[in-house]
């Protein structure tokens, strides 16, 4: 009977210790799963946190585009995870510095190529208002408005960014010397006052003043009365580096060869690379130096030099790689150099004669029935560009001589300190 008496009562111990342990145990998995549920609960809303992109906003009138502006959109990208580019109106940028050369519907197509921008805003204003400021923040979730450290002066000489550096949401990038639209246009102007030189200098003399913006009058120490600068490009492998994709094509890759000067980069170029790139899996483009250029097209070409070209080339989304100074020939050992297999040409062109020409550049490629004549979409030519500015050149002068003098009266009413 005591036996029978303690049996129950161990029994009764061991069931209230399990009951007791088992209660500890749920518990501590009760505990700890609350523990791992908040520790996910916080893991996440980290990387909700995490995953809300910078956006920042750069605009401009990106009129003769160039590599320059690239580079500022490179920079500008550089300062966050997505870059939203506002391209100006044609009647802002005739108000506020002159007609532009390009229309807004050409800017647009040469913005929205470029490899660092992710969205694009037509007709922005020239000058940043309180009003458009807070569309930026509000509706398209801009973190910060970048400009370049160069001036962007009103025709009152007021500093266009005013508003955005007030409200601490500016930030500046690195200005990249060297070339402007100013400048560019500048170029060509000098092409229509030194004409009467090509009788008296040699071909190549002549083809290298204009691609660099040199002219007699300006090696003599004279002034051009244009307020444009002579610039002085000078490429390095960090810059091409910065520009480059930094990838070859995969092994089975079908390999799109297309060639040109691609002087003054333009719509047209930009068009016709996007239909040569949707033919296969990498585009490589060929760009010709300097002096085959000259040599084809005339003393005052090119316009930019061969590493300015290459670097707006470059800077398209649509080219995979380029060959800086390419033959104007196709050769067999080229195309099994590259691995190529198509090369195109478009039929809007500077000269589409070459099929006639006894050393036909693309006899090889037509032999290898690897050749491809594609259809421009659209009908410009960099002589299309150079006779719009010509035609108007008076206009375009002035507006070099209007910059000058609103950058002129904004350095006046600066005060400048140590450091800046």
């Amino acid at each position: 009977m005591g036996s029978t008496s303690e049996s129950k009562e161990q029994s009764a111990r061991l069931l209230v210790t399990c009951l007791i342990a088992g209660a500890v145990v749920v518990a501590g998995v009760t505990l700890l799963g609350a523990a791992d549920g908040l520790g996910l609960g916080i893991l996440q809303w980290r990387r909700k946190k995490k995953k809300k992109p910078v956006r920042v906003y750069m605009d401009g009138c990106f009129d003769m585009m160039h590599y320059g502006h690239c580079n500022a959109l490179r920079q500008a990208r550089a300062l966050g995870d997505q870059l939203v580019v506002g391209v100006v109106s044609d009647a802002e940028i005739i108000a506020n510095k002159g007609p532009p050369v390009t229309p807004l519907h050409e800017r647009m197509i040469m913005v929205n190529a470029v490899k660092w921008v992710d969205e694009v805003i037509t007709d922005a204003p020239y000058a940043i208002t309180e009003d458009f400021m807070k569309k930026l923040f509000d509706e398209y979730n801009i973190d910060y408005i970048i400009h370049g450290d160069d001036p962007c002066v009103l025709p009152d000489g007021s500093d266009a960014y005013a508003l955005a550096k007030k409200a601490g949401r500016y930030k500046q990038i690195k200005r990249t010397e060297g070339v402007s639209s100013t400048d560019i246009v500048g170029r060509m102007l000098l092409c229509v006052r030194e004409r009467s030189v090509s009788e008296t200098k040699s071909h190549s003399s002549l083809q290298r003043q204009f691609s660099h913006g040199h002219s007699q009058k300006f090696e003599d120490g004279g002034s051009s009365g244009s307020g444009t600068r002579v610039s002085h490009f000078l490429p390095t492998s960090r810059r091409i580096v910065q520009f480059s994709n930094g990838k070859g094509p995969g092994p089975h890759a079908r390999i799109v060869y297309i060639d040109g000067a691609f002087d003054l980069f333009h719509a047209g170029h930009v068009e016709i690379l996007r239909i040569a790139r949707g033919l296969g899996e990498f585009l490589l483009v060929g760009i010709h130096n300097d002096q085959t250029v000259s040599d084809k097209r005339g003393a005052h070409r090119p316009i930019m030099n061969l590493h300015e070209r290459s670097l707006s080339v470059l800077a398209c989304r649509y080219v995979d790689e380029v060959i800086i100074g390419a033959p104007w020939e196709v050769s067999k050992d080229m195309v099994t150099t590259f691995n190529i297999s198509l090369v195109v040409h478009g039929t809007v062109a500077e000269n589409n004669d070459f099929q006639k020409e006894q050393d036909n550049p693309y006899a090889v490629p037509i032999s290898l029935d690897i050749f491809k004549v594609l259809d421009s979409p659209l009908d410009i030519t960099t002589t299309t560009i150079i006779k719009r500015i010509l035609s108007n050149h008076e206009a375009y002068q002035k507006r070099n001589e209007r910059k000058a003098e609103s950058e002129r009266r904004y350095y006046e009413g600066k005060t400048f300190v140590s450091g800046d």
